[in-house]
């Protein structure tokens, strides 16, 4: 492999040595929003407050201990307080306090929290499939095209990883790019990656308590997915993915 890979030279680019040029923070540009606004004329749907969810507890031990990728699932739907939960310990808001961001479940550089959360909905009860989007400031989900099961599209696009297709929900999760930009500068692409991975494994952590498996995903066709979302793949881009269900 050549020494001038394109991961050598996004890891050296990215060197705080490298980030001398004042970022739009410094400059005192506005912040970009905390989240993407709703679609207007789109069906919204309220989910459970948090503290009203009723989980099983277990031990953290336990879910540490016994977390695996599970690629099998049983051909069981997911309760809408089930996926409730689960957006709630990935991407849940516990308050917008900070000066420049809100507490969210999962740590994130600087309160940055670039993440968009949408869903690809085959078995939840109650929610036609299609898909959804999370919007997090608000705890509800919004319709964004539920004409279909888009499983099979889904994993059509993720390189023909086929379990995706028997998975009652699958998570995309995009980053907002200026999100992070506007504070950290370059140096923000490397945070993103890193809070994909504090969501990735809220998830699996927490789709223990509901007896359900995950598989996380990086292997997609980038603008594939960025327009089957309906968006740019550059500004807002995917970042990680992951799919959820039942354990058998």
């Amino acid at each position: 492999m050549s020494k001038n890979n394109a991961g050598r030279i996004f890891v050296r680019a990215t060197y705080y040595e490298n980030m001398l040029e004042p970022s739009d923070q410094e400059l005192q540009l506005p912040q970009p929003p905390l989240e993407r606004p709703a679609t207007q004329g789109k069906k919204t749907i309220s989910l459970t407050k948090p503290d009203l969810l009723k989980v099983p507890s277990m031990d953290l031990r336990t879910a540490i201990e016994n977390r695996r990728s599970v690629r099998a699932y049983a051909d069981v739907p997911l309760t809408l307080d089930e996926l409730t939960w689960l957006l709630w310990a990935t991407q849940g808001v516990q308050r917008v306090g900070f000066d420049f961001g809100p507490y969210r479940t999962i740590p994130s550089a600087g309160a940055r929290h670039p993440f968009e959360t949408y869903l690809i909905l085959r078995s939840v009860l109650g929610l036609a499939p299609g898909i959804y989007r999370f919007l997090a400031l608000d705890h509800a989900l919004q319709e964004v095209d539920v004409s279909r099961d888009y499983s099979k599209d889904v994993a059509f696009i993720c390189l023909g990883q086929s379990f995706i297709k028997q998975a009652a929900v699958t998570f995309v999760w995009l980053a907002d790019e200026y999100r992070g930009v506007w504070r950290y500068k370059a140096r923000a692409y490397r945070y993103i990656l890193q809070d994909a991975g504090h969501v990735g494994q809220n998830l699996y952590l927490a789709a223990a308590n509901v007896g359900c498996g995950v598989c996380s995903i990086g292997a997609f066709d980038d603008l594939a997915l960025a327009h089957f979302l309906g968006v740019d793949g550059t500004e807002l881009f995917p970042a990680y993915a992951a799919t959820v269900g039942k354990l058998k």
